[in-house]
């Protein structure tokens, strides 16, 4: 752009026209959803329901699914959100905080470390057979977000219970079985227990085309690859702050631009200052399950 053109954009006003668009489209598309992923969708009710089919492990790696340990807390300098290195088994300052807290005898402690405990979620590659509420879903892979729960489901279908059911690889493209998603709102978060395997079938009835599916899966390693963690310098630097160990105050656009640049793709995108005021009831009320700390966090991130 010229000189002589920005001063006609300004007479005119739409170069602010045009910024105005940009910050549009920079809420609605960068940090905000990945478009890897799938996330399921409830009505008014708090119900949903889809159908997936989980995919085997994609080229060149072993393992269909992939497991991320985080910390997710509010303390006195703001909120820790962060992947913890414990997942590829290295030494986390929380972790080490924690069990500090939890040995020192006194049982308010306890109630902190049960506050502050990590949080376990699993990725896999899906093909969405049927999503009514977003059809456009439909056939297409994605990287699907889980907790506990629906890991269980999965294990217990290669491992069932009792003599009369056979066991089955959910993750098999030919001898696998579609999941019927079912989410019902209970006690203010998702409850996926009415969900469940379908008969076995194949994904799809070509070979060519299971072949071409098994090509756009996203790889499970970059998961939790190295980028998609902070140093331990860093984590721990962030939890003294948290924890109101503060070194001399920033600018708060330093500290969003830390938020969003130096973790991961992975990480979930919360915007700061909306988790301090949406979830602090829910943090303090969530249940030992697992799912129903990932409920939470996901409402917030659909918000």
């Amino acid at each position: 752009m010229s000189f002589s053109d920005l001063k006609k954009q300004s007479s005119l006003g739409s170069l602010t026209q045009k910024l105005v668009k940009e910050v549009e489209k920079m809420n609605t598309t960068s940090g905000g959803a990945d478009e890897r992923l799938w996330k399921p969708e409830v009505d008014k009710t708090g119900n949903g329901y889809a159908v997936l089919r989980f995919l085997p492990a994609p080229e060149s790696e072993d393992i269909p699914w992939a497991k991320m340990y985080s910390h997710a807390f509010q303390g006195p300098g703001g909120w820790y959100i962060e992947n913890s290195l414990t997942t590829t088994g290295g030494k986390d300052p929380v972790s080490e905080h924690n069990r500090e807290l939890w040995n020192s005898g006194n049982e308010g402690d306890k109630d902190v470390v049960r506050r502050q405990k990590r949080k376990l979620s699993y990725y896999a590659n899906i093909y969405v057979v049927k999503d009514p509420t977003n059809p456009q879903n439909e056939g297409g892979v994605f990287l699907y977000k889980f907790g506990k729960k629906i890991f269980d489901k999965l294990m217990e279908a290669m491992q069932p219970e009792f003599e009369d059911e056979s066991p089955i690889n959910p993750f098999d493209f030919w001898q696998g079985a579609n999941f019927k998603l079912k989410i019902v709102k209970k006690d203010g978060y998702w409850n996926y227990d009415k969900s469940e395997f379908d008969k076995v079938s194949p994904v799809l009835d070509d070979d060519d085309a299971l072949e071409a599916l098994w090509k756009k899966q996203y790889s499970l390693a970059a998961v939790t690859a190295a980028d998609q963690f902070k140093s331990y310098d860093d984590l721990q630097k962030r939890l003294k702050y948290v924890l109101g160990q503060r070194p001399p105050a920033r600018r708060v656009d330093e500290e969003v631009s830390d938020e969003d640049n130096s973790r991961g793709s992975f990480q979930p995108s919360f915007e700061t200052r909306k988790a301090e005021q949406t979830v602090t009831a829910a943090v303090a009320s969530a249940s030992s399950d697992e799912d129903d700390a990932l409920s939470y966090f996901q409402k917030l991130a659909e918000e």
